[in-house]
């Protein structure tokens, strides 16, 4: 839970670290050096007041790169609502797409987002079977809200399974800290994993997390639910583990970004959006409806998009039109 900045008995200091307001700030500034003859046109005090407005609504995560949409929670979150808003047709039409066509579908948001991310999500569905089978929207957007959002904790719990299944005593496993996962190289799921089906003893399993959650720095899934879940079996495998909590909807909620699954398709601010943008296609005269849509979805980009990343949407927008007239050239 957020601190309150109102709480008399929270010091600034504390207040300062949760809401990382200084990381905020030097990011402002940051983007305003590199950028400033564009945005000192508009005037200083109007661009820091616009670059927060879209921290606040969550907008300021667009095309901007993958270590700093991971780099506090609330960017983590908002990536994943963004995420959902842009792709949740891809749910409602019922499509099945493969990890490589997620990952390009998360590269349109963050360029460089790293397949590796992607290849965790997809693994949480397929219970880490071959991770080129296709998955629906709402199983991958699930897993992947998990993986992405709890990630440093993930990777912990996925070190400690693995010294349990190679039978090493609950006394000797090593409980990463959040500092020493950091410094390890990423950890190879294809081992153990294959060899040792039957999973491990899930009160082991339950001690381990438990001194992991009293000493890991990073956010982590409820105690109460890790606890249900690993009460619930006599055997638990790490990945049926993970895809009980990316279902888990107490989870859901403590992360607060995504609706229920009843809901996870319904949307009625897009749902408007995309019957103008459909409307104007529809009665747009003499021009084609992949020129009509590149320019529709240019709009919602510019709507979605706050000001402080307006360097990126022309470059982006420079680069769509340029290839937009090559494909249209070539048809004609």
């Amino acid at each position: 839970r957020r601190m309150n900045r109102f709480n008399s008995t929270v010091s600034v200091d504390e207040y300062l670290a949760d809401s990382n307001v200084l990381f905020y700030l030097s990011d402002a500034v940051t983007q305003l050096l590199e950028h400033k003859e564009e945005y000192t046109q508009f005037g200083v005090t109007r661009y820091f007041a616009e670059y927060f407005s879209s921290v606040k609504n969550s907008n300021h995560i667009l095309f901007r790169e993958y270590n700093y949409i991971r780099a506090t929670p609330h960017n983590r979150a908002s990536f994943i609502r963004v995420f959902w808003r842009c792709y949740r047709q891809i749910g409602k039409s019922g499509d099945l797409l493969s990890m490589h066509e997620y990952r390009s579908l998360l590269q349109l948001l963050c360029p460089d987002f790293p397949v590796e991310m992607v290849q965790s999500a997809a693994r949480i569905v397929l219970m880490d079977d071959a991770i080129d089978c296709l998955m629906s929207f709402s199983d991958f957007l699930y897993a992947f809200q998990l993986q992405f959002h709890y990630q440093e904790f993930l990777d912990s719990v996925l070190m400690i399974y693995q010294d349990l299944l190679a039978g090493k005593s609950p006394n000797t496993v090593i409980v990463p800290t959040s500092t020493s996962i950091e410094l390890l190289p990423p950890v190879s799921t294809e081992n153990n994993m294959e060899r040792h089906q039957d999973g491990v003893e899930p009160s082991t399993l339950a001690q381990c997390i438990d001194a992991l959650c009293d000493r890991f720095k990073h956010s982590h899934p409820p105690r109460s639910c890790m606890r249900e879940i690993l009460e619930e079996t006599d055997k638990v495998c790490y990945y049926s583990f993970l895809m009980n909590l990316a279902k888990h909807e107490t989870v859901n909620q403590t992360i607060g970004v995504l609706p229920g699954k009843a809901d996870l398709l319904i949307d009625p601010e897009m749902d408007q959006e995309l019957d103008k943008l459909i409307a104007q296609i529809s009665v747009s005269p003499g021009s084609n409806s992949s020129g009509s849509a590149v320019v529709g979805l240019k709009e919602l980009q510019r709507k979605a998009s706050p000001r402080r990343n307006i360097h990126h949407r022309r470059k982006m927008e420079v680069e769509s039109d340029g290839s937009t007239e090559e494909t249209d050239s070539s048809e004609n």
